[in-house]
């Protein structure tokens, strides 16, 4: 009962609040309030907290938009350079309002009221369910977040996909490319029997990284690049060179072992790079970082990471750069591309 009257009179203040600060406060005491009734397994409590919380952000979020209107809205006073884009009132910041909350109190601010309601007593239930334990009702959640999420993503490759067919010059969203690295040796003595130089032509790092790739990348674009492990350094060199920023890296995981100085090598690297804003992969879509895969001719990667990136960009435009093998709905370029590919 204790817990309900105050959950009221919580209500009640943040309808009479009127200034950013008052509603602040309310929140921050909502969210003591939700650590406190976790570590006490109190699940109404929670409920009640979480309530507060999210109807607080989204009062923020409202009281905004009314400064905004009045403009009296100011920003900033905190940051690198201090200025505000309004003088008149306190900077969000000086309210205690930093840019993430502020940005998540314009999105809750902006959802209809059926829906902030559904909405609020969705996030209230499953903070019961956490509290209380109920695992069956927080993984349903998770599921249906990871469901939304790879459906949004879908969308926005989907989006990227058209935007690039309609550029009047062909561009690709997607990169994959596999240089022929020339690894200098000490001496002649350093080229063993499997050197790429015994099996095909290398190019220099500078060769390599003057070919014009940004020519052929769209604005939004993702590159997957290979490199052994002795030619990582040069491999970032290359992406740099291309225009993409580093982000991650896959490990392909060898059935055999190979050639090495400090270490026999076991495995190679997928490096992934990308320009603009093409879209990670949804959360839970993900492969694992290594993959065991066999070797196969001389420097041949495995097709398994064909349906990676096929799994990940199933609509952008797609070209594989050292192609060695036609794949259906990639274009190709290289020394050994077949005669068929663009």
């Amino acid at each position: 009962m204790a817990d309900l009257v105050r959950y009221q009179a919580a209500r009640h203040a943040l309808a009479e609040a009127s200034r950013i600060d008052e509603v602040k406060d309310i929140r921050d005491k909502a969210i003591a309030m939700q650590i406190y009734a976790a570590q006490a397994k109190d699940g109404e409590l929670i409920a009640h907290a979480t309530d507060i919380r999210l109807r607080a952000e989204r009062r923020i979020g409202e009281l905004m938009e009314d400064e905004r209107r009045a403009g009296t809205l100011a920003k900033g006073g905190g940051g690198k350079h201090g200025r505000k884009r309004v003088a008149g009132g306190p900077a969000l910041l000086e309210r205690g309002i930093d840019k993430h909350l502020a940005d998540r109190a314009r999105k809750m601010a902006a959802i209809p009221e059926a829906k902030f309601e559904a909405f609020a007593a969705k996030r209230s239930k499953l903070a019961v369910a956490a509290t209380e334990g109920d695992r069956e009702v927080v993984l349903a959640a998770k599921a249906e977040r990871h469901a939304n999420a790879r459906a949004k993503r879908a969308e926005r490759e989907t989006a990227v996909a058209g935007k690039i067919a309609a550029l009047p010059e062909k561009r690709y969203g997607v990169i994959y490319a596999d240089p022929e690295w020339k690894f200098e040796t000490y001496s002649d003595k350093g080229k063993l029997e499997t050197s790429a130089e015994n099996s095909y032509t290398t190019s220099t790092l500078d060769e390599i990284k003057a070919r014009d790739v940004p020519s052929i990348s769209a604005n939004d674009c993702v590159l997957f690049l290979w490199a052994t492990a002795p030619m990582l350094p040069h491999a970032i060199e290359v992406m740099a060179a291309w225009g993409f920023e580093y982000k991650s890296h896959a490990i392909w995981e060898k059935d055999k072992g190979g050639t090495g100085y400090w270490f026999i090598n076991w495995h190679e690297l997928l490096l992934v790079g990308t320009r603009g804003k093409i879209p990670a992969p949804a959360q839970g879509s993900q492969w694992p970082s290594v993959i065991d895969a066999p070797r196969g001719r001389h420097s041949e990667k495995p097709k398994i990471f064909y349906d990676l990136i096929e799994g990940y960009y199933p609509n952008v435009p797609k070209i594989e750069l050292n192609a060695r093998d036609k794949r259906d709905g990639w274009d190709s370029w290289g020394f050994e591309a077949p005669e068929a590919a663009a």
